[in-house]
């Protein structure tokens, strides 16, 4: 019995199962390789976004110390009209700029593709180069050609006889526009351009033999390539639309007025309310609401490095451009 046994148990162990088993230490070998990666994300994503959590249930007061107020920073959110405000901008903004934005791409990288534009290497470089500048650069740069009075569209007010103002309340969000699709088209274009390079030129050759036009091509090869390329870069765009925070931070001093508020944007809001306005709790309660993004950190790090005052100081007329609701709260604090 001991030896048939014993011929059974051989027989279980086939090449077959010592690879299955190969593989699964293997695979445990490669999990090796993401403790670094594990490690840098916990302590820089996760801690801080547990952190923002566990503070926006607290709240600072002028006399007492902190105090645990449970949910009562989301309930406050939830019945906020500048964060409302802030998220009706933004998403207008998006609906608005995001397809153009990259149709735009598209429409490069068929051109790139299509291997009929001279001097493609050239526009490949010079398309993708605003990406490479910094959003701090590129916004100081298109504020001063916005300038009614000495920049370019000042110029050409002269030039033209007219008084045309881009920085105006009323198309200041589509000038805002204009410079997050200069700096990200051309990020987009070679997303696009990378999923139509892996297409097999046979391809094409096969479908010119048949009669099929330029046009054709497009429609029935490279467009139903594009489309997992365009899933990633709509949800990227979507992402970087929320985050919306260098561009209208900057030309807040450059733009007459009050055109662009501290709530023009949700981060911005955050951000105004941590730094101007003292309100650390409240403003880790909007990061973690709205800022559940890469750029929600800065916001969350505005609320973290400020959670440690000691007092509550009223906005008042230190900060004008705090909203009058926000100041009533500070106050009333």
């Amino acid at each position: 019995m001991s030896q048939q046994a014993a011929v059974a148990a051989d027989a279980l162990h086939t090449p077959a199962d010592q690879v299955r088993v190969n593989r699964h230490r293997a695979d445990w070998r490669g999990w090796k390789f993401m403790w670094p990666f594990a490690l840098v994300f916990v302590f820089v994503f996760v801690i801080p976004i547990l952190y923002a959590i566990y503070i926006s249930f607290f709240q600072k007061q002028m006399i007492g110390g902190t105090k645990f107020v449970g949910i009562s920073n989301y309930i406050r959110l939830f019945h906020d009209q500048q964060f409302w405000s802030s998220v009706g901008r933004v998403a207008l903004f998006t609906c608005v700029q995001v397809p153009i934005m990259l149709f735009l791409s598209a429409a490069m990288a068929l051109a790139l593709d299509s291997m009929k534009l001279h001097g493609a290497k050239f526009f490949r470089i010079s398309t993708f180069l605003p990406y490479a500048v910094p959003a701090v650069v590129s916004t100081l740069v298109w504020g001063f050609m916005y300038g009614a009075k000495y920049g370019l569209v000042g110029s050409l007010n002269d030039w033209l006889g007219t008084n045309l103002d881009v920085l105006s309340p009323s198309v200041l969000l589509a000038s805002i526009g204009n410079i997050v699709t200069w700096e990200f088209t051309g990020y987009n274009m070679l997303i696009f351009y990378s999923s139509l390079s892996t297409i097999p030129h046979s391809l094409y050759e096969a479908a010119s033999i048949d009669g099929a036009g330029e046009w054709q091509i497009v429609k029935s090869i490279k467009l139903p390539e594009l489309k997992g390329s365009l899933a990633i870069t709509v949800i990227f765009s979507i992402i970087g639309s929320f985050q919306l925070f260098n561009e209208p931070s900057i030309l807040q001093n450059m733009v007459p007025g009050n055109a662009i508020t501290t709530y023009y944007t949700p981060n911005m809001y955050a951000y105004n309310l941590s730094f101007a306005g003292n309100q650390s709790n409240y403003a880790a309660a909007l990061a973690d609401h709205d800022g559940r993004d890469h750029d929600g950190d800065r916001v969350r790090g505005a609320a973290q490095q400020h959670e440690g005052a000691d007092e509550v100081t009223p906005g008042g007329a230190n900060h004008p451009h705090i909203g009058e609701e926000t100041l009533r709260s500070i106050e009333n604090e």
